[in-house]
C-alpha cells in the first residue's frame, strides 16, 4: 500500500506530504514494513508481467 492516497485523522492532510508527527510516524511505518510499498500499482504490473514473461520464455526453452 502507498500513503499517496491516505488521509490522516489527526490534520486532515495527505500522510504523504507529512503535516503532523502523526503522518509522519505512519508514512515511515509503511515505507519500512515492505521494500514494494513504495512501488506504483503501474510498477507492480511490470514486474508481474517480466515475471510472466520470463517464466514462459524458461518453460519454452525446456520443452523445446
Amino acid at each position: 500500500m502507498t500513503c499517496d492516497r491516505l488521509v490522516c485523522a489527526n490534520c486532515a492532510g495527505p500522510v504523504s506530504e507529512g503535516r503532523c508527527s502523526v503522518c509522519r510516524a505512519h508514512r515511515e511505518r509503511l515505507h519500512r514494513e515492505s521494500p514494494l510499498a513504495s512501488l506504483s500499482p503501474a510498477a507492480l504490473f511490470a514486474v508481474l508481467l517480466a515475471l510472466l514473461t520470463v517464466a514462459l520464455v524458461a518453460q519454452r526453452m525446456a520443452t523445446a
